[in-house]
């Protein structure tokens, strides 16, 4: 009796391939990726790499990320398996097998495909792990060996991962037998759902919690704010996306029917009676396509556009090769004698290596964090209270990042000659903001006009990753403000302003040699800054040919992540749209016989199959594309926080990658249109399509 189990296991696999091999493929995809992330976090090679453990630190993300989708995913899954094999589990119980004996065929039915599953996956991994090392230390410009690595651990730990979930799965399968009678699982295809009823009111909730999500997304201004509402709006999202699916796709099948010169015609009468018959369970799995496909679309445009853009990141970041940010602990105005001797010391290096500095940044700015209320930066005590209560608060709608620099400066950097009065400032606002007053005033001081509004400003890096809207104003005398903000204190004790002197420079070299002429200047810089007189000067130094490494590192390995993260979703899509096709095949069968019975050929059941699938198949595609173009304001605020703002960058590869994933998605639908249609139409010589 106990040899045959396993036959039967292996027999029940065997006949239900059309189920198993995607299951089984599925299973196989994501151990693979699994054991490559934790594979790649626990790599001594990409550790040992400048930027690599920043990078390994993002990879471990994505191993969290796809351990936890792996076990809701092939849950999901197993459901469908289950709901095709309870036929068969009940067929077994009628002809005397015990709910016992059942649950011993699925302890080898787990075994087989954990074996096959864990084996496969593991080897793929392993092999492709490699590969992906490879093209991870290639990227980098690191240098590459052939050596065989393999990670124990992760042997260890994907084996422990997913041999937990096939356990889990079992109990699962082993539970709904026990708890399911069995003339129920006879005749659980039969059983079915009774067509729900259109319901207005909750596809008018979906529509509007939607609109809500649509409304946060392009209405958001600065990155803070994208930040705080962006998983708001996500979950708005996903949440209105399957009540609409549900409760909105009934409510539209109602609405054909009622169109009488739509719905009784041969093909769209009998494709959208079958969708009202069973449209709440299609439109779970329909919402939960939508999903997928616009996370796919989502992740993939957004970490490729960081990856192509990095070089531009960078250089927002640090728009010179070599940069100098000077202050002293006071806040106070640094004097003209002590910048000259720091320049003198910068340049002695730059002539030692007969070089010569090019697009020099030289600039004295102050800096602070207020908001503006009725034409004034609030600078009170009482007011700074309120200003620190509302950033608690998370309310960022008047909070602006504030620079002052004087005229003089801005005039010696642009080479123009602007003339201030006394009351007269220039303004620039950045982040898609605007202050639309024509004054502005420091708290209840004197009020200034507001002579020129700047288009463009000297880039410093700082904007660009500014995480509130900045504003930059020219004044003809700098230290006069610099004074009184000086002695303002915050709820806090500190300063409200802090005073740079900003000295930032080119040189025309090689990386390598920047980054020496950029070594011997900071120690140069460190030993004059020593001496008593400027003990009080705090230097911060940086070098853009020295950060490129670790910079890059982040953004590849956002990107590295955006396409695994993106390949699991894509596998998920791919399956349950297989899945449901296979299911609504099976499920729909006896009825286009009945209609074969009664006078409807096969082109007519294939012309009212297309018209099906082409209503329901496409529309999770439509819907993610509109989620798309309304998520594009808000990821392009949140890129800012990578000090990326190339908005053109975002749109090409936003539109490239919905194109490419369109025709995929089309190519999809062939292939399950295909075994749909030769499920229903009886025909055996298409029974099972080629994998």
């Amino acid at each position: 009796m106990k040899n045959i189990y396993p036959k039967l296991a292996w027999s029940g696999i065997k006949n239900n391939r059309r189920l198993y091999v995607p299951y089984i493929l599925t299973c196989i995809g994501m151990i693979m990726m699994f054991y490559i992330m934790e594979f790649l976090t626990l790599n001594p090679a990409i550790k040992n790499m400048p930027g690599g453990q920043s990078l390994q630190y993002i990879l471990q993300l994505g191993v969290l990320v796809i351990g936890t989708f792996a076990v809701i995913f092939l849950f999901y899954t197993n459901s469908f398996l289950l709901r095709r094999r309870k036929k068969e589990f009940g067929l077994y119980n009628v002809l005397g097998m015990g709910k016992r004996n059942l649950a011993a065929v699925q302890v080898f039915e787990s075994l087989i495909v954990a074996v096959i599953a864990l084996a496969a996956g593991l080897f793929l991994g392993i092999t492709f792990s490699k590969f992906a090392e490879l093209l991870m230390l290639n990227i980098m410009g690191q240098e590459t060996n052939f050596s065989i690595y393999i990670a124990w651990q992760s042997i260890r730990d994907t084996i422990c991962l997913f041999g937990l979930i096939f356990v889990l799965l079992y109990f699962n399968t082993v539970f709904h037998i026990r708890i399911t009678n069995p003339i129920e699982l006879l005749h659980s295809e039969n059983a079915g759902e009774k067509p729900p009823k259109a319901n207005w009111l909750f596809a008018v909730i979906g529509i509007v919690i939607l609109a809500g999500a649509y409304y946060i997304s392009v209405s958001i201004k600065n990155p803070l704010d994208a930040l705080m509402w962006f998983f708001v709006a996500v979950i708005m999202v996903i949440a209105a996306t399957y009540i609409l699916f549900q409760a909105g796709s009934v409510t539209l099948c109602r609405l054909l029917q009622k169109n009488k010169k739509y719905y009784y015609k041969t093909n769209h009468f009998v494709s959208v009676s079958s969708m009202a018959y069973r449209m709440k369970r299609n439109g779970a799995g329909l919402a939960s396509v939508c999903i997928l496909c616009t996370m796919v679309l989502v992740m993939i445009s957004t970490t490729a556009c960081l990856y192509f853009g990095k070089e531009d990141s960078l250089r927002n970041v640090y728009p010179r090769d070599i940069n100098f940010v000077m202050s002293f602990e006071d806040n106070s105005y640094i004097n003209s004698q002590d910048k000259k001797s720091l320049l003198n010391v910068v340049e002695q290096v730059i002539e030692k290596n007969n070089r010569t500095a090019e697009n020099i940044f030289d600039c004295q700015m102050a800096s602070f964090v207020s908001y503006i209320e009725n034409g004034e930066i609030e600078t009170d005590s009482k007011h700074l209270e309120s200003f620190m209560q509302s950033m608690s608060g998370m309310n960022f709608a008047d909070v602006w990042q504030i620079g002052v620099i004087s005229l003089e400066d801005y005039n010696k950097i642009t080479g123009e000659s602007e003339i201030l009065n006394a009351n007269e400032i220039m303004l620039y606002t950045s982040k898609d903001t605007d202050y639309e007053n024509s004054t502005i005033a420091f708290g209840d001081g004197e009020a200034f006009n507001i002579k020129k509004k700047l288009k463009a400003f000297i880039s410093n890096g700082t904007e660009d990753y500014q995480l509130l809207p900045t504003m930059y104003m020219v004044v003809s005398d700098l230290e006069k403000i610099i004074h009184p903000l000086a002695q303002i204190k915050d709820p806090t004790g500190r300063s409200l302003i802090s005073v740079e002197w900003n000295y930032c420079l080119d040189v025309n070299c090689s990386d390598d040699k920047k980054i020496e002429i950029y070594n011997e200047m900071k120690e140069n810089v460190k030993q004059f800054s020593s001496q008593d007189k400027t003990d009080d000067i705090q230097i911060r130094y940086s070098c853009r040919a020295l950060e490129r490494d670790g910079f890059y590192s982040s953004n590849i390995g956002l990107f590295f992540l955006g396409i695994m993260l993106g390949l699991m979703f894509l596998m998920a899509t791919v399956l349950i749209i297989y899945y449901k096709q296979v299911c609504e095949g099976y499920e729909d069968q006896s009825r286009f016989e009945i209609m074969q019975k009664v006078g409807m050929t096969q082109k007519e059941i294939k012309k009212s199959i297309n018209s099906q699938i082409l209503t329901v198949f496409f529309m999770p595609l439509a819907v993610a594309g509109m989620h798309l173009i309304f998520a594009f304001p808000i990821i392009n605020k949140l890129l800012v926080m990578f000090a990326l703002t190339n908005k053109n960058l975002l749109i090409s590869i936003t539109v490239i990658c919905f194109i490419v994933f369109a025709l995929f998605y089309m190519l999809v639908y062939h292939i399950t249109s295909k075994a749909y249609y030769s499920i229903v139409s009886g025909n055996k010589e298409d029974e099972y399509i080629e994998f």
